[in-house]
């Protein structure tokens, strides 16, 4: 397969724009992509015309607005191009109206109280920034998707799409100001970067197919412990199994035709867990990939009978799956704003991006959690990789070292690059970086961007890259403000890295995240310990965050408070699922199961008896069976009754904490029995595939 050739073919990229588009509409639609000019309507109308003829001309015979609504998901309406002719016949048509505008019903996605059932109407709006695409289902039908933004009637935004919009605007414009003060003129604009790294697992669909709780809670839960799990640390960049290898062949191939430039991949630490990572892009068009990469590794997989998991925790006691989000700052002529360079003790440009990052995380280290928090991930921070729920920052020792140094006053310098000596004549030298990774820090420096680990592997990328760009914005402008104000930029520069260390240097921690003395150590330093969803979403309404959104205009107040509604009601009704799921498994399957498994016992204890034979196995496995059924019907009217109690509440807040303090737990006690029942069950009976199954079969 020659990559070159099918890389964006079912892309309307520039490449195409140029060909299918006259000449002045191209310069036209480029002018408002780059410049953030208004589009005129007959613009609109000569790229809607272009765009409908080449989707033709790749299969296409419908067209869709493709949205991000606050479901977690995305979505569609298809309409074709058929219009009706006098004849009786159809033409295709596209105009720019379609193109530009769409009208999908509102009243059936999330809007947090912004709008009543019976107000309907939402509008869709196209986002040129992010190239059109098509889709390809497996009966080979075609559809032309148009990436937009959704709002409602009244213009509030009812999507992902629009604040990440307007919180990259946000970012550009103070970062601009701050390198007008530094003395850079010719920058036009600045783009927030993003690369995700995509985490999931692999089941085989026959195995899945027999899992209530992964079907319909996408994550396991009841399962003991398989005999191996990941102790032999022997998956991580093992060798990919040819069916998994030809799975990943596929997911390139659809991933490169829709332009997305997925670059890595490779088995996971957990068994049958796996990675693939694309080439960072504007933080936009990322976040429309990595929808897509969600959406094409489970479309593939169930094409070669397999079913991909990307909640972030299906199995217990093994590694989680996350989203590690790499996120940068660019200007338009191709620098990296967190690019060091050899001498970063020297780089003012540099050093000032840098401070904007301690302090913005340090001032909004809630803020951040929040925008990773979901009830996945509940499951999964703090052990096995993924980072704990402390928010800190790792700077490595070197730039620690020079940012304290400037705050004393005293002159930085940077280390002489070195080498790695391995003792292997033959190898080449090869370069050290200046700072080691540390795979415990939810947000690690990495050389020229930051990583951000603690993102649920579920999740879009649009929400901490909203919050990044946010807090990044207010604490540039308030770099900027100071530097405008100075007579003397590099005396001015010096003593913000000062007041950034002492006000913030708190929030750097380059040791290890998971000690119980970094706990400790964070409590003194008085950094925020969130340890829930429903605690981190908490933040929403309080005033800082409120505030900071409203005065960057990334969010009203009324489009804050929304979300919160909205994603408070979302952890309480993914809760209820795993309730139901739990009660529905082991009422119809494991009770069933156990009941039939102590009938044979009783039936060959008193057969054994009429011999006068030992039955001294049977009565103690009886008898441990027994407690365990006992106990499990006990803890089942105990979770039925939680549940109701907590869908019963009517404030939001209250319930999502019922569905945690109470359901939650009741759902955690009831596995205990049923996992403790399935070591003591035969295997032919056990009515589900278990942990060995699912993790090592495929």
């Amino acid at each position: 397969m020659d990559v070159t050739k099918v890389f964006g073919t079912n892309v309307f990229n520039d490449e195409v724009m140029r060909k299918w588009l006259p000449k002045d509409t191209y310069k036209a639609l480029r002018q408002t992509i780059d410049n953030e000019l208004h589009l005129p309507p007959e613009v609109a109308d000569v790229v809607a015309n272009a765009m409908k003829d080449w989707a033709i001309e790749k299969g296409a015979t419908h067209y869709t607005h493709w949205f991000q609504p606050l479901t977690g998901s995305t979505a569609e309406k298809h309409d074709s191009f058929i219009s009706p002719t006098a004849q009786g016949g159809v033409v295709m048509e596209f105009s720019g109206k379609q193109l530009v505008k769409g009208e999908p019903d509102a009243s059936s996605f999330p809007s947090g109280g912004l709008r009543a059932t019976f107000e309907a109407r939402g509008y869709t709006a196209w986002d040129c920034t992010s190239p059109a695409f098509l889709k390809e289902d497996a009966a080979g039908d075609v559809t032309l998707c148009i990436p937009t933004a959704f709002c409602s009637y009244t213009s509030e935004a009812l999507d992902k799409k629009t604040p990440l919009l307007r919180s990259m605007a946000a970012v550009s414009q103070q970062s601009l100001r701050v390198l007008r003060a530094l003395g850079n003129k010719t920058v036009s604009k600045v783009n927030a970067n993003i690369g995700a790294e995509q985490e999931y697992f692999l089941v085989d669909k026959k195995f899945f197919e027999q899992r209530l709780d992964l079907i319909v809670a996408g994550r396991t839960i009841f399962g003991a412990p398989a005999p191996k799990g990941q102790e032999m640390e022997d998956h991580y960049f093992g060798q990919i199994k040819d069916r998994v290898a030809d799975f990943m062949k596929d997911l390139d191939k659809e991933l490169w035709k829709l332009g997305i430039a997925a670059t890595t991949k490779h088995n996971e630490v957990a068994p049958s867990q796996f990675e693939m990572a694309p080439i960072f892009t504007t933080a936009n068009i990322a976040a429309d990939h990595n929808q897509l990469v969600m959406e094409t590794l489970q479309k593939i997989a169930l094409r070669r009978d397999l079913v991909c998991l990307l909640h972030e925790k299906p199995y217990a006691g093994v590694n989680g799956s996350g989203k590690h989000t790499n996120w940068s700052l660019s200007t338009d002529e191709g620098a990296n704003l967190l690019e060091p360079g050899s001498t970063p003790h020297a780089n003012a440009q540099f050093l000032l991006f840098i401070c904007a990052l301690i302090a913005s995380v340090d001032r909004h280290a809630d803020i951040l959690r929040r925008s990773a928090a979901n009830s996945g991930n509940d499951h999964r921070l703090g052990g096995n990789e993924a980072p704990p729920a402390i928010i800190s920052i790792f700077m490595g020792e070197e730039l620690t070292e020079i940012l304290e140094t400037i705050a004393k006053g005293k002159k930085a310098k940077s280390k002489v690059s070195t080498t790695l000596k391995v003792g292997i004549d033959t190898m080449p030298h090869l370069p050290k970086d200046n700072a080691d990774r540390n795979r415990t820090s939810p947000f690690a420096f990495t050389g020229n961007k930051f990583e951000f680990r603690m993102v649920p592997s579920s999740a879009s990328i649009s929400r901490p890259c909203i919050v990044l760009n946010a807090i990044v914005a207010e604490a540039l402008d308030e770099i900027a403000t100071r530097l405008e104000k100075a007579k003397n930029v590099n005396k001015e520069t010096a003593s913000i890295i000062k007041d950034t260390m002492r006000e913030h240097g708190r929030i750097i921690f380059n040791g290890n995240n998971y000690s119980d003395e970094w706990e400790k150590e964070a409590e003194k330093r008085g950094l925020p310990n969130i340890d829930s969803t429903v605690e981190a979403l908490k933040t929403f309404p309080e005033k800082k965050s409120v505030s900071m959104f409203q005065k960057y205009k990334i969010l009203t107040k009324e489009e804050v408070r929304a979300r919160y509604e909205i994603y408070l009601g979302q952890y309480s009704k993914q809760i209820n699922i795993e309730a139901n799921t739990a009660l529905d498994m082991v009422r119809s399957l494991y009770i069933p199961a156990i009941v039939h498994y102590t009938s044979e016992l009783a039936e060959v204890i008193q057969r054994l008896e009429t011999i006068n034979a030992s039955a001294e196995v049977q009565r103690d496995l009886l008898l441990k069976v027994s407690t365990h059924l006992e106990s499990a019907y006990s803890n089942t009217r105990k979770l039925g009754s939680e549940r109701e109690n907590a869908l019963n509440v009517s404030d939001s807040l209250k319930r999502a904490e019922a569905f945690r303090d109470k359901v939650l737990v009741a759902i955690t006690e009831l596995r205990v029995d049923i996992d403790a029942l399935e070591n003591l069950i035969p295997r032919k009976l056990w009515p589900v595939p278990t942990y060995a199954d699912l993790l090592f079969k495929l």
